[in-house]
């Protein structure tokens, strides 16, 4: 058996998919390890799964507001763990490293340590294609010559925004002895890719052979519910971003104007006088829900398009109303409109404006019937299961393993 070494970003819905992968890997046999900064430690909650801090205990910049501040915090960590993980990794007797595609440091280490290594996106891909837009921008699917020069250009102002963290990737790749590279999708694996998404969700665009898009990473796989739909709305923004209350407050208004019930998980973003002024206005307010089982009741779900809810609302055929808000929302928010099962607004929208949107969503049955089909993809899509197998074979075998 194998000891699988785990690079991630530590967010709780990367550390979440990868300790999914991480206990099918244990229940056959293998040991798994992540590696992160002492502060992650605590999203670790697998008691099976080991955990070795690497670097100095420093907060995390990515929790911190501003996008500099997220830029320069990838860098540090990115050369932080360039400079610990060979060490660590010869010290603890690694064989392979799953590492997420998000992370470049991942694979510059198992590449200049003869390792192989299986890339795994726990948000949307980072593979480039210049037919599509980059996943952190929110330009819709078009095939014109003037969408082609839009994609290119917004491309060029992301890497330049990126410069810093390209250097550092630049920089290990020569100290290691690697072929030169400056950006995080020319360090994936040639072995495997495997994603969280689902083909029907995403833009037409080519992918290498050795991609597999297998859905959601979680440990019990979805089921479809037979259970009718109840009269009510969703509402999350996720654990980063659950402190919006004025957002939240436009939500509520807006579900108030359409007539329908709310609920809202907040993700302890919000403090009890903010939760107490929701609840008086009438809304159904909790910390933490089980995502899950309350989309298999909810009508619809208004989200900030994570990656992680929307998949969850395809596995329930629930209709989303997408209010992207950092990351690759936008990105996402894009293909829940480009896929026909739901509707993208402005986190600056009117109330008036989502509670269109809303009972757009509530009256027409074909944003149900375009996420039904898709839940059926996803369904059968294999999950963290199927991403174990493939991992199998790929360091087993060490060739690359083709989609079937």
């Amino acid at each position: 058996m194998s000891h699988f070494a785990v690079i991630t970003l530590p967010l709780y819905s990367h550390m979440h998919a990868m300790e999914a992968l991480a206990k099918h890997l244990i229940v056959r046999g293998h040991r798994v390890t992540f590696f992160q900064q002492e502060e992650a430690r605590t999203l670790l909650t697998e008691p099976q799964a080991h955990f070795i801090a690497v670097g100095d205990p420093t907060p995390f910049a990515m929790q911190e507001p501003g996008f500099f501040h997220l830029i320069s915090g990838m860098a540090s960590v990115t050369d932080m763990l360039c400079r610990e993980l060979p060490l660590a990794f010869r010290q603890h007797n690694i064989d392979a490293v799953i590492v997420d595609q998000m992370e470049p440091a991942g694979g510059l280490v198992a590449q200049a340590l003869n390792l192989p290594f299986i890339s795994v996106c726990c948000a949307l891909p980072v593979n480039r294609d210049n037919t599509i837009p980059l996943p952190v921008m929110p330009f819709r699917y078009g095939t014109s010559e003037r969408y082609r020069k839009l994609y290119a250009s917004s491309a060029d102002v992301y890497d330049w925004l990126m410069s810093r963290q390209g250097r550092v990737i630049a920089r290990h790749a020569r100290e290691f002895g690697l072929p030169p590279r400056s950006r995080p999708d020319q360090c994936l694996s040639p072995l495997a890719q495997i994603s969280q998404t689902i083909p029907g969700f995403d833009f037409p665009r080519t992918l290498p052979a050795c991609f597999h898009a297998v859905g959601p990473l979680r440990y019990e796989p979805p089921t479809i519910s037979s259970g009718k739909k109840k009269p009510f709305v969703f509402a999350s923004l996720g654990t980063i971003q659950g402190y919006r209350y004025g957002l939240f407050r436009k939500i509520a208004r807006a579900c108030r104007q359409a007539g329908v019930p709310l609920l809202i998980a907040h993700c302890d973003g919000l403090n009890a006088s903010q939760t107490a002024r929701l609840a008086r206005a009438g809304t159904q307010i909790v910390g933490f829900a089980d995502q899950l089982a309350v989309l298999r009741d909810a009508s619809a779900v208004i989200t900030h398009a994570g990656l992680n809810t929307v998949m969850d609302a395809i596995a329930t055929a629930t209709p989303i109303l997408a209010v992207p808000l950092a990351f690759d929302q936008p990105g996402v928010a894009a293909r829940v409109v480009f896929s026909g099962i739901g509707l993208k607004a402005c986190r600056f929208s009117p109330s008036r404006t989502l509670s269109q949107h809303l009972l757009d969503l509530l009256e027409n049955k074909q944003y149900t019937q375009r996420i039904t089909a898709l839940q059926t993809q996803l369904i059968n899509a294999g999950g963290a299961a199927r991403a174990a197998e493939i991992i199998e074979q790929a360091v087993c075998t060490r060739r690359s393993v083709p989609t079937v």
